[in-house]
Order: C-alpha cells, then structure tokens, then sequence
C-alpha cells in the first residue's frame, strides 16, 4: 500500500483524478470499527474526506494513521486491517461496485500442511 498524505484540499480534485484513472467512485460513511486481516480482489485509491483510519500491513506489521487528505493506494491481494472511531471517504474502485464479490473483506488464505 501506498499513503500520500495531504494529498488534496478539495473533492473536486478527487473526482477528476478518479475519473482521469477510470476508477469508479463511491462516497462511504464508516461508523467505529475494528475488523480482523483481510484482504479484497480488486485495485483502490481511498481518499480520507473527514475522520481517521489507522491501517495496519499484516505482512510488513507497519501501521499507519490517515487522517483528512490522505490517499491510501490499495492494490488487491493486500492483507491488512483497519480500525476507526468512524471516517467519511471517496474510494474509487477498479472494478463497477456492483460487480464487486461478497464478502468484499476477504479472510486470510488458510496454509495447507
């Protein structure tokens, strides 16, 4: 993953860069959570509108707190996690949303033995 921080003041900025990538974007509220490793099956670029996320890299064991301005760029295939006291964000999605694969937050691959 990829964070930029302060990475733009204003949505309008936002909405061309996603629209220029051809990302398909989606306005999310998240409400406080904490949730367990996973990952998705899809490329992103998440731009932090309002609140904060801390992100933690599962493979790296970094974490990384993005606030109001940030970019995160997510490839698919990233196992991580995140934990929030609620954030707004624009996320552009690489695929239509709803093509996107239930459940979007993927368990971690279990190793055979």
């Amino acid at each position: 993953m990829d964070i930029e921080y302060n990475y733009f003041s204003d949505e309008a900025e936002v909405m061309a860069e996603i629209e220029s990538a051809g990302y398909f974007p989606l306005a999310l509220d998240f409400p406080a959570e904490s949730n367990d490793d996973h990952w998705h099956d899809f490329d992103s670029m998440v731009y932090i509108t309002e609140g904060e996320i801390t992100i933690f890299d599962t493979e790296t064991g970094e974490s990384c707190v993005c606030g109001k301005g940030t970019k995160i760029m997510a490839p698919g295939g990233v196992l991580h996690r995140e934990q929030t006291s609620g954030h707004k964000a624009l996320i552009a999605f690489s695929i239509d949303p709803a093509e996107l694969t239930q459940p979007v937050n993927k368990p971690p691959p279990v190793a055979l033995s």
